[in-house]
């Protein structure tokens, strides 16, 4: 590797990091010179106080953001946050999704879809020494992977005797520490606003990832507790939760070069990843996904284009699956002619040199980066094979091996269990079960498996997978017809499409399973043996891959602190501040100059009154008679809609509450700019924007167009 290319490599990513970072709370310290710098008021010490203010109010729903924003346990958060839960209580005769929900009194509320959560983090303690003790230090593959497993389960059990939480141990740095965290687990949500999709969704997947952007992204959820403050299951005798802490909404709008930070729980980034894996991931994985995906869409399209009912049931699928084919499209039309490769190779190549040039980091880690190479190398050539049985499972397969996998777990001591399992996922479990209701059809699901099936069966023997072969009798040379025919029988057989009979076997015993005629169930039994064989193999690799990856990490984390360098985790879903400025771009994406701010007058001019763009009449009608209020922005002479920040966020950001220099609520992040969401594997300091919806439009669209006024007055805005 050429010397220069190294350094080069070297400067630029000294660079970066002094603007990007989804930063733990507790590592706010390290960077509290930047945050003072960049504009904030509050002492940055106070960021890293989990019970206090701001940090208090800030919750996860488990896949998105959230904030309390009143003190009787409101919750604000996107509309596609909600969007399952609009689904799930819509029907053809009453549209939530279209025409939006409001509830006036605490009685109008609707229970959100099953399974909805809001977790509100009390404790994050790192755990390392504990996960990863002495004994564990010497034990490799799967005997390695049982016992970070068996330490995380004993772990979490003594923190769960706190009735009411839910206690994780996440891994950060690639396996190099453990975190524990304790979150306190509402279980009785709510919906309580969602404005039309012509609001909440406006511009749909043709404005999805774009700029200039005129969506009002927001939601709102109240969480609810028995009358003793605990955690409890939907009763409808349950009250409002009262959280010690929630947002204050901001005096003064927002400008362009203001402070700007979001609070919330992205999902993952990759920023830590090896070469080899972002060639795989850009390579082949993407592309595969992008190309399936679009394949599933066109054919729920045309499976549900005359059942309005159907529809209804995909809708939320069909949102989520075009997210992210968008987004992976978007991240490799990023990537191709870029030198993100090269430069990855190259700050690769420097890392060794640097470890190789010093005996001791030799011995230290040089074995293991060379290790974690090969293990990646195993583990993609693994993705690469199974990738079409994936998609290629009926959803009723699917939980009919989930259903056998806890009757035989369920007869072991709760501490043996499986991890996914235990006592403590039964309600998880017996959710996604009842969620069938108002997400499956046969029809849909039997199309979108014969499209994967074809492609599975025409791999080779050898790339297949011989238990699923044998349930469907699938051998070399098959037809689609013969394909088609076993997926008829194999449907068929089973009554597993009726919700009671689901319900059911909840609760029956391993030898009921074996004893059942049901096809489903039937496959499920047969596949159970082969399975865990399969899952043994995966955590053999799995451990290795675990000590391997945390070796690796160790010393990329020594060799940039060596240059002075702070280093944050890539995104794993746990907490985390981001903080930047509200900013435009002198260049956009496409090739025009972007300010900072959309408004009101965009949706005037976008509207078509059909499909994506069909704003709310009401709501055209409040712009056109400048029916403004309070909410008009003193510069723009309108209200403003969304705009534009340089926030270090990714997915799972979702619903994060953007707050300005003095902690007080000043929108909803929701998304990012096509061209910026590479940032997710490599940091672009030039082009990332993310997007937030304005409070000053979802106050406007509250107040002037869906008279939310009983809402208004919870969150003190009148």
């Amino acid at each position: 590797m050429n010397k220069s290319v190294i350094a080069l490599a070297i400067l630029s990513a000294t660079a970066a990091h002094a603007d990007e970072g989804m930063w733990m709370p507790q590592q706010l310290p390290q960077v509290a010179k930047e945050l003072k710098a960049a504009g904030l008021k509050l002492d940055p010490a106070t960021l890293t106080k989990l019970t206090e203010f701001p940090m208090g109010a800030i919750v996860s729903l488990g896949g998105c953001s959230a904030s309390f924003v009143s003190p009787q346990g409101l919750v604000a958060t996107n509309h596609h946050c909600v969007y399952g839960s609009v689904a799930h209580n819509s029907t053809p005769q009453r549209d939530l999704l279209a025409n939006g929900f409001l509830a006036k009194t605490l009685d109008e509320e609707l229970p959100a879809a099953p399974g909805s959560r809001i977790y509100v983090t009390k404790e994050v303690r790192n755990v390392t020494a504990k996960i990863i003790n002495a004994d564990v230090a010497k034990l490799t593959g799967k005997k390695r992977s049982d016992a970070i497993e068996n330490n995380q389960k004993a772990m979490v059990a003594a923190c769960e005797q706190d009735a009411g939480h839910r206690c994780t141990v996440s891994s950060y740095y690639g396996g190099l520490e453990f975190y524990l965290i304790k979150q306190l687990e509402i279980r009785d949500v709510r919906l309580v606003h969602a404005p039309p999709a012509g609001v909440g969704k406006f511009g749909g997947d043709t404005d999805n990832w774009m700029w200039p952007r005129h969506t009002g992204d927001y939601g709102f959820y109240r969480a609810y507790v028995s009358k003793d403050g605990k955690a409890a299951d939907y009763s409808k005798d349950n009250v409002p939760y009262l959280p010690q802490h929630f947002l204050k909404l901001a005096k003064e709008g927002v400008k362009e070069g203001d402070y700007v930070m979001a609070l919330g729980y992205p999902g993952r980034t990759n920023r830590h990843r090896l070469p080899s894996e972002v060639a795989f991931t850009f390579g082949w994985s993407y592309p595969a996904y992008v190309k399936m995906s679009g394949e599933n869409l066109a054919i729920i399209a045309a499976e549900t284009k005359d059942n309005k009912d159907t529809a209804l049931k995909y809708a939320a699928q069909v949102a989520s699956t075009n997210n992210y084919y968008k987004n992976r499209q978007g991240m490799l039309d990023s990537y191709a002619g870029s030198d993100i490769l090269a430069r990855k190779t190259a700050e690769h190549e420097a890392l060794k040199a640097w470890v190789n040039a010093d005996p001791a980091r030799k011995q230290e880690y040089a074995a293991g980066i060379a290790r974690v190479e090969q293990l990646m190398a195993q583990r993609d050539a693994q993705t690469k094979r199974d990738f079409f049985l994936g998609y290629a499972h009926p959803r009723l397969l699917n939980t009919a091996r989930t259903l056998y996998r806890l009757a035989n777990e369920s007869a072991k001591p709760d501490a043996e269990r499986k991890a996914g399992f235990q006592q403590r996922d039964l309600p998880r479990i017996q959710a996604s079960v009842a969620a069938l209701v108002r997400n499956y059809d046969e029809r849909v699901d039997k199309a979108l498996v014969l499209h994967a099936l074809t492609k599975y069966a025409a791999q080779p023997q050898a790339e297949r997978n011989a238990a699923y072969d044998a349930v469907l009798g699938i051998h070399d040379g098959m037809s689609e017809a013969e394909l088609r025919a076993a997926l008829d029988t194999l449907y068929a057989g089973s009554k597993l499409g009726d919700a009671a009979e689901r319900a059911a076997w909840l609760t029956r015993t391993p030898t009921e399973f074996q004893a059942s005629t049901d096809s489903f169930i039937k496959a499920a039994v047969a596949m159970y043996g082969p399975g865990l064989q399969d899952e043994a193999k995966d955590e053999e690799l799995g451990g290795n891959i675990q000590q391997a990856y945390a070796t690796y990490m160790k010393a990329k984390i020594a060799h940039m602190h060596s240059k002075g360098q702070a280093v944050y985790p890539d995104a794993n879903g746990t907490l985390r501040v981001t903080f930047g400025r509200i900013a435009g771009r002198d260049h956009g994406a496409d090739g025009t100059a972007w300010t900072a701010f959309t408004t009101v007058n965009g949706v005037l001019a976008k509207a078509t009154g059909k499909g994506e763009f069909n704003a709310p009449a009401a709501q055209l009608a409040a712009i056109k008679a400048k029916d403004f209020g309070q909410y008009a922005d003193p510069k723009l002479k309108t209200v403003p809609v969304d705009f534009l920040a340089t926030l270090d966020i990714t997915g799972g950001n979702s619903g994060s509450a953007a707050l300005n220099a003095k902690g007080e609520w000043i929108g909803l992040a929701f998304d990012g700019t096509l061209d910026s969401i590479i940032s997710d594997w490599d940091y672009n300091k030039a082009n990332t924007r993310d997007i937030q919806v304005d409070l000053r439009y979802i106050l406007w669209n509250m107040k002037h167009v869906d008279h939310a006024d009983n809402l208004l007055k919870e969150m003190h805005a009148e």
